[in-house]
C-alpha cells in the first residue's frame, strides 16, 4: 500500500467483494421468495393473497411511471433554444 491517502483501497474496489455482495443479495432474494409461500399474510383484498403480488405490482407500477413520464415529457417539453430567443 502506498502512503498517499488518495490511493486508499475501498471494500468495493475488489471484484471478488462485489461478487460476494451479489451472492448475498441473491440468497436474500431466494429466501424472500420462499418466505412468500410460507408466511401467512393478513390481507384486506383477496388479490393480495396471490404469491409475488407485491413484486408484480411494483414492477407494473414502475413501468406505468416510466411510460407516463415519457408521455408527460412530450406534453410539457420546450424547444431546445427556448432561452436563446431574442424578442
Amino acid at each position: 500500500m502506498a502512503n498517499n491517502p488518495d490511493d486508499k483501497e475501498y471494500y468495493l474496489d475488489k471484484p471478488e467483494n462485489i461478487d460476494r455482495l451479489l451472492k448475498v443479495f441473491y440468497v436474500i432474494c431466494a429466501l424472500l421468495f420462499v418466505a412468500d409461500f410460507v408466511v401467512h399474510r393478513h390481507t384486506k383484498v383477496a388479490l393480495e393473497e396471490f404469491p409475488a403480488f407485491y413484486a408484480i405490482f411494483g414492477f407494473v407500477a414502475f413501468v406505468v411511471l416510466v411510460i407516463g413520464s415519457i408521455a408527460l415529457r412530450k406534453l410539457i417539453m420546450r424547444k431546445e433554444n427556448y432561452y436563446d430567443v431574442d424578442d
